[in-house]
């Protein structure tokens, strides 16, 4: 990061002292001109004289009369448009710039686009909210196609686990903000375009003051609280949304609130309440870095995102739908990987876009709509668990050694179970010794205490035995809820067997026992 930061400075040095230099240039010339313009008393010029390039032959031996009236008819030439009252400069010949011409001419000559769609996305402001898996190939394809103004928002910084998928960030960049990052590549894109950096998180204070200043929205965001925010924030500004989403090998993409009319009116594109009144159950949802991303698949989502901006941008506005409302589905390992569901219009009793409508702007930049509370949380508080129902990496490493860190008694690794509940094919990357992998899908797919005859395997498994059960996840969450749940199963056997987590997961492990642990 510093490297980058250094070489970035050198280059606006290296800008700011030519600019100097053009500036003294430029001044020098003008004053050149002026002196040539002065009428001089009459001379000849005599060989003694020094020779001053910048002099013009009637300034020696020419009368004063005729020499007066030659200058007068130059000075009226030279200041002839400013007495008009014209521009000095000539007005532009055709409406793009040369190298604009140049640089999208393969999209100019098509019909869809034209001379007037490309005039469409150069006047446009586009706000891509996410500088991630979707927001970077859209913001590429944007920028490149000429989109006038794009803002960035984005509030994290760039890690190596991006790269494999963040295509506007590098290597050397890691550690810098995203908006930061994207914008150095976008800018060597495209440098006509204007970017506009937001690199604090999205938040429903900031967030219709933020849209405010653009035309059309592309959420690139990856959690339900943010899709919910900045849809009810589109429909309030009148903003066509353009949203997706992708994890594994699939993903989604819909053109919400198009076209974008007021609440109440049935001739407005739905939004994203109205195809999904309720958010998912807090268990179901899965991040990338839980549930895992095929680059290619979050990159086929952000280039359609780009391509229904273009669409919208390079269309007349219209107060009745073009296209119907539909969502878009794409599955990489099936065939075909592609299909469409046509949504319905606007719900009649939506809570954002309806005459019902209960969401306001008031109470948005309040903050009296709790987004994260409404989605809900798989944890219902920082701690579910007791502090008694912990452990440590630290204090459990030295258990496994041979000491109990609680009692100080000789104790063994096989005197107790471990049980890694992340997925078998993260289980398979790595994996502490000794440890048993019950996947966290299987445990949340457990509803309830059953007869011997229906209990699951997992759960027959660890009844066998009668030795404390410790739980261990990636990041310290999943073992928690685990727990939980063992303990609703009578895995515990009434409180009389141990059943506890360790604190932060294999990240905890690797940070303060084991460094070679893998991080992925």
């Amino acid at each position: 990061m510093t490297s980058v930061i250094s070489a970035l400075r050198k280059q606006i040095a290296t800008c700011e002292a030519t600019l100097k230099d053009l500036r003294q240039q430029l001044a020098e010339a003008e004053h050149n001109q002026r002196e040539q313009g002065k009428i001089v008393p009459q001379k000849r010029r005599l060989a003694t004289d020094p020779v001053n390039p910048m002099d013009h032959d009637m300034n020696f031996g020419v009368p004063d009369q005729f020499r007066d009236e030659i200058f007068s008819i130059l000075q009226q030439e030279q200041t002839a448009p400013e007495a008009a009252g014209t521009v000095a400069e000539e007005a532009p010949k055709w409406p793009l710039k040369k190298n604009e011409y140049k640089r999208y001419g393969r999209q100019l000559i098509m019909p869809e686009i034209g001379l007037k769609g490309q005039l469409r996305l150069k006047d446009a402001r586009v706000l891509i909210i996410g500088v991630g898996g979707l927001g970077c190939p859209a913001a590429a394809y944007l920028v490149g196609a000429g989109v006038g103004t794009v803002g960035l928002v984005d509030g994290d910084v760039v890690e190596e686990s991006n790269l494999h998928r963040q295509i506007l960030h590098s290597a050397a960049r890691v550690g810098m903000t995203k908006v930061e990052s994207a914008m150095v590549s976008l800018k060597s894109l495209n440098p006509n375009v204007t970017l506009v950096p937001h690199t604090s998180r999205l938040s429903p204070e900031t967030a219709i003051p933020t849209f405010k200043q653009y035309d059309l929205v592309l959420d690139c965001t990856d959690t339900p609280a943010s899709r919910y925010l900045i849809s009810d924030t589109c429909v309030l500004l009148g903003k066509t949304l353009v949203s997706a989403s992708a994890l594994r090998i699939d993903g989604q993409m819909m053109v919400l609130n198009n076209p974008p009319l007021p609440a109440g009116d049935p001739n407005g594109g739905p939004c994203y309440r109205c195809v999904f009144p309720k958010p998912p159950p807090p268990e179901s949802v899965v991040s990338c870095g839980d549930g895992g991303i095929l680059g290619p698949v979050v990159g086929v989502m952000g280039v359609l995102q780009a391509l229904e901006a273009i669409k919208v941008l390079t269309h007349k506005p219209t107060t009745t739908p073009t296209d119907p409302p539909s969502l878009l589905l794409f599955s990489a390992y099936s065939n075909p990987m592609f299909r469409s569901i046509r949504l319905r219009s606007r719900k009649a009793k939506c809570a954002a876009c309806s005459t019902h409508a209960t969401i306001s702007a008031e109470a948005l930049e309040s903050g009296s709509l709790d987004y994260v509370q409404f989605c809900g949380s798989l944890l219902p508080d920082n701690n579910p668990l007791a502090p008694e129902e912990r452990i440590s990496a630290k204090n459990y490493a030295q258990l496994r050694s041979g000491v109990n860190p609680f009692t100080g008694t000789v104790s063994k690794k096989e005197s107790h179970l471990l049980v890694d509940v992340r997925e078998k094919v993260q289980f398979e990357l790595c994996n502490i010794d000794g440890s048993i992998n019950v996947p966290f899908s299987t445990v949340s797919a457990t509803r309830g205490p059953a007869s011997a005859v229906e209990e699951e395997d997992w759960t027959k498994m660890l009844r066998q035995s009668e030795k404390p059960i410790f739980v261990v996840c990636r990041l310290g969450n999943d073992s928690q809820v685990t727990v939980k749940k063992m303990k609703e199963l009578g895995l515990d056997a009434g409180g009389k067997r141990y059943i506890g987590d360790i604190k932060g997961g294999l990240q905890a492990w690797r940070s303060t026992v084991d460094t070679e642990f893998p991080d992925y």
